[in-house]
């Protein structure tokens, strides 16, 4: 047991000396804020139409296709026991209208 820990020790400092061997420095030099802020405004455009466009439907999609599911279940579970559980619907429905209205304020509270 004690060689199988002095291999395994021998392995882990071997990659990390060959990880050090081959990392760079990188020095930055000159306005890097200013870099990072005009690549930022250049790109926010992209990033706003990508959100609006692919990641606001798709949430919307999946919190419908759950609200609807969490509904069926509710009702079959009333069916059953006699008592309609509201809790889950209507977390699930609230988040759905949250993400429903969200491309009309939400670029305003993030500042684009």
């Amino acid at each position: 047991m004690k060689k199988y820990w002095k291999k395994a020790a021998r392995v882990i400092v071997l990659a990390l000396a060959v990880a050090a061997m081959f990392c760079v420095q990188a020095f930055a030099s000159g306005d890097v804020s200013g870099a990072i802020s005009q690549a930022w405004t250049g790109a926010s455009s992209q990033i706003k139409s990508v959100v609006n466009d692919v990641v606001f439907p798709a949430l919307d999609m999946i919190l419908a296709i759950a609200f609807f599911g969490k509904l069926g279940m509710a009702y079959f579970d009333y069916r059953k026991h006699g008592q309609f559980e509201w809790t889950g619907p209507a977390i699930l429905f609230a988040c759905l209208v949250f993400t429903l209205t969200a491309p009309n304020y939400i670029w305003g509270v993030v500042g684009l």
